[in-house]
């Protein structure tokens, strides 16, 4: 009797260190394709825009409540974008990519624990669940690519130290590709 009662709380210490992991990681409420996430208290957060024709000589770096910034311009062809990187207090960094209109086309995460996909990818997720179950019906385990017309996803790591990366290749502006989205 002790043994299964042993096993019983072994399994719900279990599950509840699991959702404890998940509620530090901070809930990130950006979804993909939708409206950047508003940073959970204890994150940081800094932004900058880029101008993809000329990344090194023309970016601002606005830091987070902050109104000033400093910026040099140059004439471009193609669409800026901002990159706004959360560190969460876990130590887990998620850098979103937002179109001049304010919509998130990219997201990539690096950190010891995996961000929340489901808020992160909004409404993609449910198409992000179905890729995953196809490539691990093809190769099993391992890091994962889901690369479909409207989707791309690339995820990766072990146990403290995952990495990825999440775009929509229709939303992607002018000048810039998927291997822009780190």
């Amino acid at each position: 009797m002790s043994i299964r009662i042993s096993r019983v709380v072994f399994v719900t210490a279990l599950g509840v260190s699991a959702t404890l992991a998940a509620l530090t990681a901070g809930e990130a409420h950006a979804a993909l394709g939708g409206s950047p996430m508003t940073p959970p208290s204890g994150a940081s957060s800094v932004s900058r825009v880029v101008e993809p024709a000329a990344q090194s000589s023309s970016q601002a770096v606005l830091k987070s409540g902050s109104a000033a910034a400093s910026s040099s311009s140059t004439s471009s062809s193609t669409a800026s974008y901002t990159v706004r990187e959360t560190t969460f207090g876990n130590g887990t960094v998620v850098r979103e990519y937002l179109a001049q209109d304010g919509t998130v086309f990219g997201i990539a995460w690096q950190g010891p624990q995996m961000p929340d996909l489901d808020s992160l990818l909004g409404t993609y997720f449910s198409q992000y669940v179905a890729g995953v179950k196809a490539a691990r019906a093809r190769t099993g385990r391992g890091p994962v690519a889901v690369d479909q017309s409207g989707l791309v996803v690339r995820s990766g790591g072990h146990m403290g130290a995952f990495a990825g990366q999440a775009w929509l290749p229709q939303s992607l502006p002018g000048g810039v590709s998927g291997s822009d989205i780190q």
